[in-house]
């Protein structure tokens, strides 16, 4: 019995040994290919990473991470025999880390690598940015492989390999998808904006999410603007209705084709009876907001602006998808603002960005609309004068909150704040530092410089 315990004294002796020496020895690998890799000196790493996943492949998750700049760096110094290697390292860490690890994010990134060092044919890059869309819509974020995945599209389409109804359908949903991004980003950032107009400062932190908000969404509208461009003349008007004309008859009882084909053309603003027969027929098969809407459209362009708002207004109580509804709070607002109701079209404007924090238009639209209203608002020459320091504060929330129009934003607010009392008229007023208070359709108030 004796002679039992001290074996089994011995073996786990010997056990905690060899795990202790196992312990120490990926520690050893571990720092000789991290330590480099950290100082970006991806020459000496290179030299101890096969050894570090060969004897130690679930050291840490750094491993991975670190792996992925190296390979990288060598990707961009061209070095494209690399890739294979990238790719490995994506495939060890699904192995490893699969918990810690967004399978669809990484064939995102894996995709983009080869199109960018034009590895594959064009189908077989389209493929691989489809599957990684496809496995994990959520993660696929990337503005870049956003606009990748459609401009393969469009060029697949223009090779004669995919048909246009596919390029158009992408398109809806790539700009579904960004404009999913730019509310999230903008709701986050309004927030901010919103604690910050009210006099509280932002803490440090704060502060790098606002310019993070700001430069991702600066992104995000780029991109979208890029997609249109892309997207080109295949969506004008003359390629739209021959191409909706040839399918009407065949497609008239689909009710899902009536509704894409109706949604371009409005989009286009087509000139074409076929827009009339394509929402009557989506009417008559399936009244919803999106007829309402359509029908709206069209009672507005023959001039019936009380029965367009009617019919807006429908679409707005059964719209239910964010997007959309914004587009009728939209044409609400614009019906208002053309009548010069600007009260009434700011109310909308402000439900338009409710439901899509990103809608800068609005924002800058009621700039505008402040601006107009220069000579009504104010009881003398700087009061009223002063409303353009007003119309620059919502201008430049528009371009906060919506790259694609940043820079028409910005130079709006320039424009208003070029009108607005100079230094020297602050000085000969004596209104430096005081608050000034609107009592006209504006409201609110805003406070004069201090000299």
């Amino acid at each position: 019995m004796k002679t039992k315990a001290i074996f089994l004294s011995a073996m786990l002796v010997l056990a905690f040994g060899s795990k202790t020496m196992a312990q120490e020895k990926c520690a050893t690998l571990g720092s000789l290919f991290i330590e480099p890799a950290k100082a970006k000196n991806y020459e000496g790493a290179l030299a101890h990473y096969d050894n570090l996943v060969n004897e130690c492949p679930t050291y840490s998750m750094a491993t991975y991470q670190y792996a992925e700049k190296m390979y990288k760096h060598f990707i961009e110094n061209g070095d494209k025999t690399k890739i294979a290697d990238l790719e490995k390292v994506y495939k060890l860490r699904m192995q490893y880390y699969p918990a810690k690890t967004k399978e669809g994010e990484l064939m995102m990134k894996m995709a983009q690598v080869k199109f960018d060092n034009e590895i594959g044919t064009k189908m077989d890059q389209f493929n691989a940015f489809d599957a990684a869309f496809k496995k994990d819509e959520d993660e696929f974020t990337s503005p870049k492989s956003l606009y990748t995945y459609f401009s393969l599209a469009v060029d697949l389409f223009n090779a004669g390999e995919k048909p246009i109804d596919d390029v158009f359908d992408l398109y809806d949903i790539v700009i579904q998808k960004i404009e999913k991004e730019e509310g999230k980003l903008a709701s986050a950032l309004t927030m901010l904006l919103d604690k910050q107009e009210a006099g509280t400062k932002l803490t440090s932190k704060e502060d790098r999410k606002l310019n993070a908000y700001e430069k991702n969404l600066e992104a995000y509208g780029k991109v979208k603007g890029s997609v249109d461009g892309k997207l080109g003349q295949l969506a004008d008007c003359p390629n739209l209705i021959p191409l909706y004309e040839k399918d009407f008859e065949n497609k008239k009882t689909d009710v899902n084709w009536l509704r894409r084909a109706a949604g371009r053309l409005s989009a286009k603003d087509c000139d074409t009876p076929l827009f009339f027969q394509l929402v009557q027929q989506l009417h008559t098969l399936e009244p919803s907001a999106k007829s309402a809407y359509y029908l709206g459209k069209l009672a507005e362009k023959d001039g019936k602006g009380s029965t367009a708002l009617d019919y807006f207004n429908q679409a707005a109580e059964l719209e239910t998808n964010p997007g959309d509804k914004a587009k009728v709070y939209y044409s609400i607002a614009e019906n208002f603002r053309k009548k010069g109701s600007f009260g009434q079209a700011r109310s909308y404007y402000m439900k338009m960005v409710e439901v899509k924090p990103s809608a800068g238009i609005a924002y800058l639209k009621i700039a505008n609309m402040i601006a107009n209203s220069a000579n009504s608002c104010g009881n003398t020459v700087f009061e009223k004068r002063a409303i353009y320091w007003k119309a620059a504060e919502m201008a430049d929330r528009a371009a906060r909150v919506d790259g694609s129009i940043a820079s028409n934003a910005r130079s709006a607010a320039s424009s208003y704040r070029g009108r607005a009392p100079s230094k020297s008229d602050i000085f000969t007023e004596g209104m430096a530092g005081k608050t000034i208070t609107f009592n006209c359709w504006v409201g609110g108030s805003v406070r004069v410089p201090s000299l």
